[in-house]
C-alpha cells in the first residue's frame, strides 16, 4: 500500500488511511512532503503503527524542512521496531536519530536507510 502524507506547518496532514495505491509486494510506502514538524511526526508514527506490510519504506525526500522535535518523535516511534527503511534524511537528522539510540548508519542521500 502506498500512503502519501502532505505536511504544512499551518494545516494538518492528509488522512493516511485514505490512500489506496499498492505495489503488491507486501511493502508499505509512506511519502511525506513539506514540513516535518511535530504534527507530521505524530501522523507518521500512527501510519507506521497501523501499516499492514512486512516492510515499511518512508520517503522523506520531498520534505523541505525538518524540525528537530519531529525527528525526536520519529525516533520514539521507531525504537524497538524493525523492517522500517527511511530515505531522504540528511546528515543532521541521521545524527539526531543516533543520539536517540536509532542506528541509522552512514548518510547516503540516494538510498533508503534501514533503521535498527
Amino acid at each position: 500500500m502506498r500512503h502519501t502524507l502532505h505536511s504544512e506547518s499551518d494545516h494538518a496532514l492528509a488522512d493516511y488511511q485514505g490512500a489506496d495505491m499498492s505495489n503488491g509486494a507486501g511493502e508499505v510506502v509512506i511519502r511525506l512532503e513539506g514540513v516535518f514538524d511535530a504534527a507530521a511526526a505524530q501522523r507518521l508514527s500512527s501510519a507506521i503503527e497501523h501499516a499492514d506490510g512486512d516492510e515499511i519504506r518512508v520517503d522523506l525526500t520531498d520534505v523541505r524542512e525538518f524540525h528537530d522535535f519531529g525527528i525526536a518523535m520519529l525516533a520514539h516511534a521507531l525504537s524497538g521496531r524493525s523492517g522500517v527503511a527511511i530515505s531522504g534524511l540528511r546528515q543532521h537528522q541521521l545524527r539526531l536519530l543516533r543520539y536517540f539510540g536509532i542506528d541509522a548508519g552512514p548518510a547516503d542521500l540516494g538510498t533508503a536507510v534501514e533503521l535498527q
